[in-house]
């Protein structure tokens, strides 16, 4: 990859010969690309606030219509490495842009949809559609900065899938109550219809190495041992702030006392914290990786630790729930890019494996949280859980900066 002028420059925590000065401004290929995963984000999280609308109508129980989320999150973990290599041979840009296409009608289906069964069905196409979006569009904005700016441009592309949970989220239950809840899938579906003519413009041509990958090539990724570290600390961070965020809810009311009208600012709150980590992380990232990846899942599990401690107290729990946002996920953005970094020759099928290791880890941590919750534990359990898993991702983070003077990543 082409240096972008001047004196070599680096992460000073990286091998000289990753080192290239970062570029002073990103392309706005990144900018749209977070679009795209706001769109991603949003469609994730806002059934939640529209399950009881959706149960009604559609004459299933609250619990089961919460498979809603449950069969995107598998679809997530399953369709983010699958659709990789399935479009391995297809330009980027156009996977991209198909991408958008299935994610358009998926809504559509949802929003025009009577039966529980195709519901289901369009949510985990609409989620296969958005593990290709995710991991593709890893590589492409990493691809498009190069290794000194990776971190910060895989920032500001999560950053989209934070912001949806600062202001998709809200707005998309706003406008269930005003117009039905069919009504935020119909307005997804003409967003992506949007998006995919910016991606279509915005989005540069594959060079000839994208045309020469194979099926071959990409598994061969998955002998780096260093990428398997990575995918454990992106599973354990993830897993560890989600566990106890899955349920925070009882933690602010039963224990902290908080009226529950106030629950959805305190939820706000984190997700601001989230949106600042996820950019403030990726800048730190591009500088000092290691120490990133190290210093951000220690300082949340301090926080998780006084979250159990200090849960009776509602200032400090509101203060710590903020705190767990802007700290907990800041060091996501740094993971992608170094699990696309030790993928080597198979940069997408790494960034796949990174979203499924997300999911996976948000999916056991939850079970793990709910079991807590129910047990003597009570309202503290899930923060208890996410305290251990949160301090698990200190021994494959460690295990990655110790391991990186003896063996340099291949770059991506």
């Amino acid at each position: 990859m082409p240096l972008r002028g001047g004196t070599l420059h680096a992460p000073a925590d990286l091998p000289v010969g990753d080192r290239e000065r970062p570029p002073a401004r990103l392309p706005l290929v990144v900018y749209v690309l977070a679009l795209g995963t706001f769109l991603m984000g949003t469609t994730e999280f806002v059934v939640a606030g529209l399950l009881p609308e959706i149960a009604t109508d559609v004459q299933v129980s609250v619990s089961r219509a919460g498979l809603l989320i449950t069969v995107f999150a598998v679809g997530m973990v399953v369709g983010a490495p699958l659709m990789a290599m399935l479009t391995l041979r297809l330009p980027r840009r156009w996977t991209l842009v198909l991408a958008l296409a299935v994610f358009a009608v998926g809504h559509a289906v949802v929003a025009i949809a009577s039966g529980f069964a195709l519901l289901l069905a369009a949510r985990f196409l609409t989620a296969l559609a958005t593990g290709a979006f995710w991991a593709v569009a890893n590589v492409v904005a990493a691809g498009a900065v190069g290794p000194a700016a990776s971190s910060r441009a895989l920032g500001v592309v999560g950053s989209g899938a934070m912001l949806a949970n600062v202001v998709g989220v809200p707005l998309g239950a706003f406008a269930g109550q005003l117009m039905g809840w069919r009504g935020p899938f119909w307005a997804l579906a003409a967003l992506a219809v949007a998006a995919m003519a910016l991606i279509a413009r915005h989005v540069p041509h594959d060079g000839p190495a994208q045309a020469a990958v194979s099926i071959r090539s990409e598994l061969s990724a998955l002998r780096s041992g260093r990428l398997w570290l990575a995918l454990a600390a992106c599973a354990t961070t993830t897993g560890g702030v989600l566990s106890s965020y899955s349920y925070v809810s009882p933690l602010l009311t039963d224990r902290a006392g908080l009226a529950p009208a106030l629950v959805p600012l305190v939820l706000v709150g984190f997700g601001a914290g989230a949106l600042a980590g996820f950019l403030v992380g990726g800048r730190l990232g591009d500088r000092r990786p290691y120490a990133t990846t190290i210093a951000a899942p220690a300082v949340t599990t301090i926080l998780l630790l006084t979250l159990c401690l200090l849960g009776g107290h509602a200032v400090p729990t509101i203060a710590l729930i903020a705190l767990l946002g802007l700290f907990g996920l800041g060091a996501n953005p740094v993971l992608i890019a170094l699990a696309v970094r030790f993928a080597g020759r198979a940069p997408t099928l790494g960034s796949a494996l990174t979203v499924s290791a997300f999911n996976l880890g948000t999916a056991a941590g939850s079970w793990a949280a709910g079991l807590a919750l129910e047990s003597p534990l009570g309202t503290t359990g899930p923060a208890a859980v996410g305290t251990v898993v949160a301090g698990l991702t200190l021994i494959p983070t460690s295990a990655i900066a110790l391991t990186r003077r003896r063996t340099k990543p291949s770059p991506a």
